[in-house]
């Protein structure tokens, strides 16, 4: 009984999902400068943790066949046999039902039409027409892991608003320097399934130009929210892009010099890059001071 709960979590992808917790609650936060509703963050959280959970098994059950010739996801359930496919597809369905219903029940019917936009988009899309089709993949496909965002913002407006795109975009162009560092890696798990992310069909030094172009794209754009808040994020949002830029910078300049390279330091840090600027951005909402805006 024990194994097979563990092996119905795994399918959830728990780690993939610590990415809603970061993303959600500093931008309902921002959504209601100064004020905290517990309650409504908490029910959200649930709900966008459902519909995660429902787009990553579902995303497992379409991608079975390939996840075993990996040994990055030979370990995943329905790789071992340990939930059968039709057994995690109604679990994926059901994720999918609940997290609408708790989102539309606690929330706003806009939010939980998200969540569905976001299930659909990640199976639909990237799963089953991009991500072995294209090396563009992870660029495309990357919107779905951005749509906590919108929902979170939707969640306590009932609405959408230039701030909560910035922020899309900002994990829309961190996504592809995040998960090419991760590819260069395991590429060869990648050649095996036949998976064309970009390290698999680039020499090193193309995808480490991408990876810098999409990490400028990514501190620019997370600039652009600075006259929505305080010093805080100003602070937090050079400083940090700087911090991120440099180490992007290396890699690139090792690439270039032929030298060893360590990518997974970059998709690490990359990891705590968004962490810390959101987490600043919370920071940012709940103290609550005078925006950029209004002080110039």
């Amino acid at each position: 009984m024990r194994d097979t709960v563990l092996a119905y979590i795994a399918l959830t992808k728990p780690r993939v999902i610590e990415l809603l917790l970061v993303a959600t609650i500093p931008v309902m936060l921002q959504a209601d400068r100064g004020e905290v509703d517990l309650a409504l963050i908490a029910f959200t959280l649930i709900g966008g943790w459902l519909g995660a959970g429902s787009a990553n098994t579902l995303n497992m059950v379409a991608d079975a066949d390939i996840d075993q010739k990996m040994k990055r996801t030979a370990r995943r359930p329905i790789a071992r046999h340990a939930v059968s496919t039709r057994a995690a597809l109604i679990f994926g369905i059901v994720l999918g039902v609940a997290s609408f219903a708790v989102l539309w029940t606690a929330a706003n019917l806009l939010s939980a039409l998200l969540v569905l936009a976001t299930i659909a988009f990640y199976v639909g899309v990237y799963t089953m027409i991009l991500k072995r089709r294209t090396w563009q993949n992870v660029v495309w496909g990357g919107a779905a892991g951005c749509m906590p965002t919108l929902v979170g913002w939707a969640a306590v407006t009932g609405s959408l608003s230039w701030e909560p795109i910035v922020l899309f975009l900002v994990i829309f162009f961190w996504t592809p320097p995040h998960t090419w560092a991760l590819a260069m890696r395991y590429k060869e798990d990648y050649k095996a399934a036949g998976v064309p992310m970009l390290p698999v069909i680039a020499t090193e030094e193309r995808v480490t130009r991408q990876m810098l172009f999409y990490t400028w794209a990514t501190v620019i754009t997370s600039l652009v929210l600075i006259p929505a808040t305080s010093w805080i994020y100003l602070a937090v949002s050079v400083l940090g892009g700087g911090w991120f830029l440099s180490r992007v910078h290396k890699l690139y300049s090792e690439t270039r010099a032929g030298a060893e390279v360590a990518p997974l330091k970059v998709f690490l840090q990359s990891n705590e890059y968004l962490a810390i600027l959101f987490c600043g951005l919370a920071i940012d909402a709940v103290v609550n001071m005078k925006t950029i805006a209004d002080l110039i």
